[in-house]
């Protein structure tokens, strides 16, 4: 007997038994399926969130704080001289000074201690106000959905304008639109709104933007008593791979600016995404394989149906056995014959999963942004299929049906004809 003819033979004897083949099936192509799809999320998540965080993997952040030592020294403001410092670091491609006021609460009058952004007759606290410079925006990659953002004769001439968070813009405007050109009241002083951002989450939309030189005129200046303070210094590496050169590099010259001899006594902290993106990509790449090994069981007991499923077929044609190897059939061919049947069986279950897995898959590209779409959590998801889970999750399959198939097929080799035909 060839290869064909035990193909033909092996489909016959599924045809013969669709129901039971196709339940036998099912584990398979469950597991198949489940694996193909979680390996596809688990990688659409991950391409998702580096195209959200890629743009900032080269930002390093920098802040004050107080020394990792009790009872330590005060945090020591970071200013102006420390950000010209550090865009003389080889691998510091830009800085930019950035000094916040802080507003608290969402009320509809103005709360003491608290920064609002007013009209004639609204009132808006709950967002920041953020003095920078003309390059801020293109730092933390923000986008200008109308007018304008800062620019650099703004920035030297202290002039008093703003750009409006879109979430302010709203609040004030009731559209976004209809800011532009308007002014607005922030502590006690106008300024004429230029532009309004795109939106980017909650805590990033209740801000407004003006010049380093006008907040520290007449917003921060009050609270920070000198005006060559600083909140946060943001500084961009010259790529993404020099990140950890950079970060080098401002430590040593922070250190040296403030006297730091203890790693522990720093009054500053820096910060970096790039180590966060790869550090989030080794817990996703963890998640990825972990899941589908467990999806993995499945396939297990899918192997168990194949073999159960063997074991009836073997019973039931041990006649039909005993018959062939009274006509000559070899035990090689009978154990060939069984072995292809249950291949057979395990390949189309792991061909049907597989083309489940793909359109599920697909329909989850599909279904996953308008799940939720008023809050973007699924803007730019899209499940990636790609051809090595699809060819482990086959192979895996192919090999659960020989090894299923193997103890049945041998137990139909070593029948003996007369035994065999004597079988009621």
């Amino acid at each position: 007997m060839n290869l064909r003819e035990a193909l033909l033979i092996a489909l016959r004897g599924l045809r013969a038994h669709r129901l039971r083949s196709a339940l036998t099936m099912l584990g398979l192509i469950i597991g198949v399926a489940a694996v193909i799809v979680l390996f596809a999320c688990g990688q659409g998540v991950r391409n998702s969130v580096n195209a959200r965080i890629g743009p900032y993997a080269n930002l390093i952040t920098i802040v004050a704080q107080s020394p990792n030592v009790p009872g330590g020294p005060p945090p020591q403001t970071l200013t102006d001289a420390d950000a010209f410092a550090l865009s003389n670091a080889p691998d510091v491609a830009t800085v930019t000074p950035v000094a916040t006021s802080a507003t608290s609460g969402a009320t509809s009058s103005a709360t003491p201690g608290a920064t609002p952004i007013e009209t004639n007759t609204t009132t808006f606290l709950s967002g920041a106000v953020i003095g920078s410079t003309e390059r801020w925006a293109e730092v933390n990659n923000r986008d200008v959905q109308a007018g304008s953002f800062l620019d650099e004769d703004q920035s030297r001439s202290a002039a008093r304008v703003v750009v409006l968070g879109p979430a302010v813009a709203t609040t004030l405007f009731g559209d976004p639109m209809a800011a532009l050109g308007q002014t607005v009241r922030i502590n006690q002083r106008i300024f004429q709104v230029i532009g309004v951002m795109q939106s980017y989450g909650q805590q990033l939309d209740n801000t407004a933007v003006m010049p380093l030189t006008t907040a520290r005129r007449y917003i921060v200046g009050h609270g920070f008593g000198i005006g060559d303070k600083l909140t946060q210094i943001l500084v961009q590496a010259s790529q993404p791979a020099a990140v950890p050169a950079a970060m080098s590099q401002v430590t040593r010259i922070l250190d040296a600016r403030h006297h730091i001899t203890d790693p522990r006594m720093r009054d500053f902290q820096t910060q970096s995404l790039g180590h966060r993106i790869q550090s989030f990509n080794q817990i996703v790449l963890i998640v990825t394989l972990f899941t589908p090994a467990v999806a993995a069981i499945s396939l297990v007991v899918g192997g168990i149906g194949v073999l159960n499923i063997m074991l009836v077929s073997v019973t039931e044609r041990t006649r039909e056995i005993g018959i062939r190897k009274a006509i000559g059939a070899t035990s090689r061919a009978i154990l060939e014959q069984f072995l292809i049947e249950s291949i057979v069986l395990a390949g189309l279950g792991g061909l049907i999963g597989i083309g489940v897995g793909i359109g599920l898959s697909l329909l989850v590209g599909i279904v996953a942004p308008a799940f939720d779409p008023s809050s973007g959590v699924f803007a730019g998801f899209t499940p990636v299929v790609s051809v090595l889970p699809v060819a482990v999750a086959f192979t895996i399959s192919l090999t659960i049906g020989l090894i299923a198939g193997s103890y049945p097929a041998y137990r139909a080799a070593r029948l003996r004809p007369i035994e065999a035909l004597r079988y009621e």
